[in-house]
């Protein structure tokens, strides 16, 4: 049966749920265990004593028996009360902190993954995963199972008293199961299928959310808040249909189970009324009441069973989707033998190196640069030539396709990550800004740095003032309250902070005006000092003191040399710089 209902994928995502997150916890989910069990067994001596009860009355036993009985009936109830409040509360907190657990395996997960992940993966799916999807694995684990297990205990203790009072009739009673087990089969199958679906069409909607939410200053001022509406409705209707359809099967199984039981209702009432009616069976008046009411006890705790695999069937996908996640081997780790760089000044070489996002559609072919210790090395040229690629092949976010990039002659697959991108301070254009205060944003760079330091690199960014200024106040999400030059001057306050042997400067003064670029400029002429330093620019006249400029154009290394020489060539450079010098 259980290969029926679990797969190969099923059994091994609920083994790596148990040993990683539940095993632990077992003495707890051992003394949950007893107190479920104890709430079964309160419901077979609540129907062996309401037996005697009704004994009394038919046979007009002594007032102080029934009273007996009675009192014996509400310890019973106040027991099994006693347990239900307990239960919950300790499930609940064992299910929480194993979804926290979870939750921490994801993030420490999804940190390290490749650069390649989160190109192709929208934030909205990390948000599915890390939120929606580990809380509903979250409340299946703890309130529903607990509950199943409950019902299931409830269900086998109390048949086990059906059995000892009559087996005949007990046994009529499961002609039904065949059809009770076809069915959910059959719906346990539609649910994973159905299931996957709506978790892609509820990425898809997050995902419609993030975008919208982005470019919100885009929609409104090109008026097209009814476009996203009609888009937001369209990606809406796909999650109500599969919603409709996940309903319509789970549906299927309520009235089924009542029609069964109303079957098995009238078998037990011909059946036990002619045994009670006949002398060739020991069963009175009383026993058949018992056995109904013990038949009804266990149909309630069966139906709810039956809606629990339903629901599994569902929590199923969201344990894969996590468990795949967390297990996902990212291609750009360690290798066995790789060793730190301890070096304070670095040169960088790239060799006939081959990349490509696409493999059909190679980036660079043979591509050779060298960024000398101590020197300004810029790289110029049209958008999608290469430049921020570069950068990233440089510091390992991708792994080259042939060739070889080396720090100080030592290949970057030789250098350990974390030391390899120690040695690289980064001011990019993408600049990720945190809703806290100007000062915690700038210290996000150095965690352990003191007030004193973050003040210095404040300065020297020129954004000291705006720190005085805003003081524990957040920049909003993403830095909204923050002007681009702001967020500019932030990133930059935390190379300030952070130096390394090798400053990069992606984009760093684009979004400044004139005035505050001049000063800036002349801070990093500070921080640029015994660096090696590589600028991406399209403002060219922001490198003319470079001591090196490559320019490229689709991948190609075209040009290379200083400003003069580059002028003197009176190629694509030399057009460039004059048709910006134009504009100026």
């Amino acid at each position: 049966m259980a290969n029926r209902f679990f797969n190969d994928t099923d059994r091994r995502n609920m083994r790596w749920f148990w040993n990683s997150y539940l095993k632990q916890k077992s003495p707890w989910l051992l003394l949950i265990m007893v107190l479920v069990l104890m709430q079964g067994a309160v419901y077979q001596q609540f129907l062996s004593i309401t037996e005697n009860g009704l004994r009394v009355i038919f046979s007009k036993g002594a007032l102080a028996d029934l009273v007996q009985i009675c009192a014996m009936v509400m310890l019973l109830f106040i027991v099994r009360a006693t347990a239900s409040y307990i239960v919950p509360r300790m499930s609940t907190r064992l299910a929480a902190d194993a979804v926290w657990k979870l939750r921490r395996d994801l993030t420490n997960s999804i940190v390290r993954l490749d650069q390649s992940y989160f190109d192709k993966t929208s934030s909205s799916d990390l948000i599915l995963r890390l939120v929606n999807q580990s809380q509903e694995l979250s409340n299946f684990v703890g309130q529903t199972t607990i509950n199943a297990v409950r019902d299931l205990s409830t269900i086998v203790i109390v048949s086990g008293y059906l059995i000892y009072k009559s087996a005949y009739l007990f046994f009529v009673a499961l002609i039904i199961l065949p059809i009770i087990f076809l069915l959910m089969q059959w719906v346990s199958s539609r649910i994973k299928i159905i299931r996957r679906e709506a978790e892609k069409a509820l990425g898809a909607y997050m995902s419609n959310i993030d975008e919208m939410a982005g470019g919100m200053r885009t929609i409104k001022m090109t008026g097209q808040e009814d476009t996203e509406v009609t888009r937001m409705l369209a990606s809406a209707e796909d999650i109500k249909t599969l919603t409709i359809r996940q309903q319509i099967a789970e549906a299927l199984v309520a009235p089924t189970i009542d029609l069964s039981s109303a079957f098995v209702y009238i078998l037990v009432i011909g059946g036990g009324g002619y045994m009670a009616l006949s002398p060739n069976f020991e069963m009175d008046g009383a026993s058949i009441i018992a056995f109904l009411l013990g038949l009804a006890i266990i149909f309630d705790p069966a139906r709810l069973l039956a809606q629990f695999f339903t629901k599994l069937q569902a929590s199923l996908i969201l344990l894969d989707s996590v468990h795949s996640l967390i297990s996902a081997d990212p291609a750009i780790k360690d290798a066995p033998t790789a060793t730190d760089l301890d070096d304070d000044t670095v040169s960088i070489t790239l060799d006939k190196v081959t990349f490509a996002y696409d493999p059909e559609n190679p980036l660079f072919k043979n591509l050779s640069l060298s960024f000398n210790a101590g020197q300004k090395t810029a790289i110029v040229g049209a958008t999608g030539s290469g430049k921020t690629t570069i950068l990233s092949l440089i510091s390992r976010l991708y792994d080259i396709d042939a060739g070889e990039i080396c720090l100080n002659g030592r290949p970057l697959g030789s250098i350990k990550l974390a030391s390899l991108r120690d040695k690289f301070s980064i001011v990019a254009q993408d600049i990720v800004i945190f809703n806290k205060s100007v000062m915690e944003n700038i210290r996000y760079a150095r965690p352990d740095a003191t007030e004193a330091d973050v003040i210095a690199a404040a300065k020297a960014a020129r954004i000291h003032d705006l720190m005085i200024q805003r003081g524990d106040t957040p920049v909003g999400p993403k830095g909204s309250q923050l002007s681009g030059g702001q967020k500019q001057r932030i990133a930059i306050a935390r190379a300030f902070l952070r130096p390394a042997p090798v400053l990069i400067l992606d984009e760093a003064t684009s979004a400044l005006d004139q005035l505050t670029e001049a000063e800036v400029n002349a801070a990093f002429a500070e921080l640029q000092a015994g660096k090696t330093t590589i600028v991406v620019a399209h403002k060219l006249s922001s490198i003319v003191d470079a001591d090196l400029i490559y320019v490229l154009e689709d991948g190609n290394l075209i040009e290379h040399g200083t400003h003069s020489e580059l002028m003197k060539n009176k190629a694509y450079y030399f057009q460039i710089f004059n048709a910006q010098a134009k504009k100026t």
